[in-house]
Parts: C-alpha cells; structure tokens; sequence
C-alpha cells in the first residue's frame, strides 16, 4: 500500500520575546553541536547578531553568514559555509528562510525557521521559493524541525511586510477553488483536510482584518499563526495546491514583465480580486479586506503600470503548465485581461 510522509515541525514558539529562550529551546531539541545562521544584513541587525551571542552564551559553537537574494547561488554560498554544523538557522523575511531551508535540506541538516517578518507563508512550509534568473521556482525542502517567532520584533517590521502576509493567506480562497477545478476536470489529486485548513486559515485573515493594526504584538502574532498554518496545509498536501493557484501565477508573471514587482503578497493580493472574479466569486469582498488591512487593491497601489498588469495577466497561464486553473489551458486574450481588470478596478 502506498504511503504519504507529511512532514511538519517538531515545535512552534510564537509569542513577544521567544527568542530569549533559544538556547533551552535548541537544547530541548536535541541540538547540541555548531550551528549556522543564516541572516541579511538588515537582520542580524535586528535578531542575527543577537542570537548569536545568546547561542554562544549557551556554548553552542555558532557562525554566521548574510545573504542578500533567493537564488541558487545564495543557496550553495550557505552550503558552503556549513562545513560542521549541525543546524542552520534562517533569521529573516521569506526569502533568507527559504535560502536557509534549501541550504539545509542539500547538506542533510536540521534547519530552524526564525522570521522577523510576516510577510508569506514560507516560514512553516516544506517549500522554498528560488529564483533562477528572471523565473522564482518551488523547490521541495525539508520543513522546518522548528518555528520560533519572536512577535515583538515581528510587530516593529514595516507594516506592509504584515499585511502583505495578510493579503498573501487571503490568497488562499482563490487557490482552493482553482484545486477543487482541477480535481474536477483533470481528475488531480486533492486533500479535504489541507484545503479546509487552508480556507479556515484565510477566513481567520478575514474575520481579524478590523484588529490588524501596526505596532500591536496581538495583530503580529494573528498573522503569524495564519501564516503557520498555511503552510501547514501546503505540508499536508505535500504540495504548494492549498495555497497557490492562479493568483500566484499572475503575481510571478508580474515578477518577470514589472519594471519594479511589488511585494510577494501584495500581487497574490491583487490578483486574488481578479481570479476570484474569474471564478464567479464575490471579488469585492476580497478587495473590502485587503483594504482594511492596507494592502494594494489596484495597479497604482502596487506601484506597476496598468500594461504590466494587462500582460502579466495574459501570460500568467504559461507560468506553470502543470498546474490547471481558472485560467485554463490557453489563458485569456489581451482584450479580455483589459476587461477583467478594468471590471474588478485594479486598473
């Protein structure tokens, strides 16, 4: 009989000044070697260079390395730099902890997920974000052993990095019902219990929006559960499906043609209004929340032209061939990408 590994974390810390524990809490894992974190510039500023001296303090041999992009040659420069470490510790926004994740699955250690944002999904899942030129692509990694979140230091993050994490779980209505599709037209393989977590997840966005506010640790630490849990689904269904459908096909397509892509969420955000639309869904909904959270609900929001808009739509069906949606085989025409945008105000 066919078996199905779920992986997930062993542990979650998510609370103000978590990481203030990271010595027990590496100890109550079972860590006891040299460890390797993994940080922008930026960050270890704020949480690297702290973590560092408290691991030290806790007579881990600990080393440090910055990264400043997610791409392929970040990946193997943090290969490189683990030599003997037994655990890499991804400190930062999504793309250090899927450079860190990745690193960590090719060298066959443990890796601990430790975000100073909350601006996507990335922090609990067993996926890795990658960019190989112009293209990002999803490489298969091992979840993280734990997530420790450290919710005061994720609160003083700017506040569009939050509610770019809010837009990018709203997101989720969208990519369930592009997998439901699939399921019924292409027979593809699906998980009741990974989109119910990941709907459950996005209608926990929704119902919050009216408390997410900046600077409140309650409203960091909404999100960041919301973002867990997400990837929590995408563990389950041992895919990207609960949480990624056209609307990230639209967004990464935007991140090829735009001059200047706005954030990850952000442009999920955005075309979640119109997919939903396409879907005969209630897009106005989806754009009343985005905007009670401060997130972009139209091209000039998100700092694109209304053509890059127009274009990425049009390409955004070519993204991924493997992966039927709403927008099926052939896509849609430049004159109905208008129409759709234009209907749905994002242009």
């Amino acid at each position: 009989m066919d078996s199905k590994v779920i992986q997930m974390p062993r542990e979650v810390h998510i609370g103000p000044d978590v990481l203030e524990d990271i010595g027990s809490i590496c100890e109550g894992l079972r860590l006891f070697n040299d460890a390797l974190i993994v940080s922008g510039n930026h960050t270890f500023k704020v949480a690297g260079k702290y973590l560092m001296e408290s691991m030290g303090d806790a007579d881990f041999g600990v080393d440090s390395i910055q990264v400043s992009d997610a791409s392929m040659s970040s990946v193997k420069k943090v290969e490189d730099k683990i030599a003997n470490a037994s655990v890499v510790l991804g400190v930062g926004g999504g793309k250090i902890i899927d450079v860190a994740k990745l690193a960590a699955t090719n060298a066959g250690v443990h890796f601990l997920s430790i975000p100073t944002t909350a601006s996507h999904d990335g922090i609990a899942s067993p996926m890795a974000s990658i960019k190989e030129g112009n293209t990002s692509i999803s490489i298969k990694a091992q979840s993280p052993l734990a997530v420790i979140a450290d919710t005061n230091i994720i609160k003083n993050s700017p506040f569009k990095l939050l509610s770019s994490g809010c837009a990018d779980v709203v997101s989720n209505y969208t990519a369930i019902k592009d997998w439901k599709l699939a399921k019924r037209l292409r027979n593809e393989s699906y998980s009741e219990s990974a989109a119910s977590l990941s709907e459950m997840t996005a209608k926990l966005i929704i119902n919050s929006s009216n408390d997410i506010k900046e600077g409140l640790e309650e409203s960091a630490r909404i999100v960041v559960k919301s973002l867990f849990s997400s990837g929590m689904a995408i563990s389950i269904a041992g895919s990207s499906r609960p949480a990624s459908g056209s609307e990230h096909l639209f967004s990464h397509a935007l991140d090829r043609i735009a001059k200047k892509p706005a954030l990850h969420g952000e442009q999920c955000g955005v075309g979640t209004i119109m997919m939903m639309e396409l879907q005969g869904g209630d897009w106005r909904f989806i754009q009343s929340t985005l905007k009670k959270v401060k997130a972009p609900t139209n091209a000039k929001e998100l700092g694109v032209s209304e053509d890059e808009i127009i274009q990425a739509l049009v390409m955004s069906n070519s993204i991924r061939p493997d992966r039927y949606t709403i927008l099926g085989d052939n896509g849609i025409t430049e004159e109905a990408a208008f129409e759709l945008a234009t209907r749905t105000e994002v242009i």
